[in-house]
């Protein structure tokens, strides 16, 4: 069924990023859009809808068709949901971390085909690296920042900003295993190892965003057509650094907290209408951190999120 959203009510669509891929992803998606899935056939050399759907080799335990993988099913979930919407747009596009390939394929920066060759140049570059990514519950950053440099952790980095007491770190795996136990020390509820093969979106990955950087150099972006919120600022994407913002996005963390409370900021009290948020995957795992973030914002008197304390480590 369509969503219910009243004729002014601004909304923005999140994409979900790696570590969501499992078997029977998009199942009832493929038969939808079967022009879609031909392409991605095409571009990937392989049956897009068995790698999804059956998995039969484990492929999607790895890097390297595990992006390509949560990009097409991402495509084909916004494609439903512009159906749904009788193809009117939404009014921002934000994606976590791979998701923002999402987002501006999305908004129009560049063609589906495009976009699944970049992720899969990504891929490439980004498989087999080392590290591993770790996520944290229950501590704010301030004091996970203050952990780690009590531990000695400084080759520990703040990978993923998600909220307030939700941040996930990134390091080589002997490192995030020290990390883990530190801040389950210091009192947090949950520290998890992610699904994940390499620590992302910190200094361990410079290597591979060099190797990426001559891919994006390849790609002609267009303006997009509404504002897609850049991981790197938490701020839309401004045009002339687009690519740039895809590469520095391997080696600078995730700041979500920060892009959603963006959207919150740019749309309260408009009208009075609150952005709605939208989630194209199979799963609430964006939707549920952005109730997070809105209950913890609309604390804030002022408008001033959280976000403006910046951290010492970053």
């Amino acid at each position: 069924m369509p969503s219910q959203r009243g004729p002014h009510t601004p909304v923005a669509v999140l994409f979900p990023g790696q570590g969501v891929q499992r078997r029977g992803m998009g199942s009832a998606l493929f038969p939808m859009f079967p022009d879609v899935v031909a392409e991605a056939d095409e571009v990937m050399g392989l049956s897009a809808q068995q790698l999804c759907v059956d998995d039969p080799n484990d492929l999607l335990s790895g890097t390297l068709y595990a992006q390509p993988a949560v990009y097409l099913v991402g495509a084909l979930h916004h494609r439903k949901w512009l159906r749904d919407m009788a193809g009117r747009p939404a009014d921002v596009y934000l994606g976590h971390s791979l998701g923002e390939f999402n987002a501006l394929e999305a908004a129009g920066v560049y063609d589906f085909a495009t976009g699944l060759r970049l992720v899969m140049d990504r891929a490439r570059a980004t498989a087999d690296q080392p590290g591993a990514m770790l996520a944290v519950v229950g501590l704010d950053l301030d004091r996970i920042v203050d952990v780690l440099a009590e531990r000695g952790l400084d080759d520990v980095w703040l990978a993923n900003l998600n909220s307030e007491t939700q941040s996930v770190l990134a390091g080589f795996a002997d490192r995030i295993e020290a990390a883990r136990r530190a801040v389950l020390a210091a009192g947090a509820r949950l520290a998890l190892r992610l699904r994940i093969a390499g620590a992302f979106h910190c200094p361990l990955l410079a290597h591979a965003a060099q190797e990426f950087a001559a891919a994006v150099g390849t790609v002609e972006f267009a303006r997009p057509r509404v504002p897609v919120v850049s991981n790197v600022t938490g701020r839309p994407h401004e045009m002339p650094l687009i690519g740039r913002r895809l590469v520095e996005h391997l080696i600078r963390p995730v700041l979500w907290q920060r892009s959603v409370e963006w959207v919150l900021d740019r749309w309260r009290g408009s009208d009075g209408q609150e952005a709605t948020f939208h989630e194209a995957g199979d799963e609430p795992v964006l939707s549920r951190l952005v109730g997070r973030i809105r209950r913890e914002y609309t604390q804030c008197p002022q408008g001033e999120a959280s976000w403006l304390r910046p951290p010492a480590t970053i």
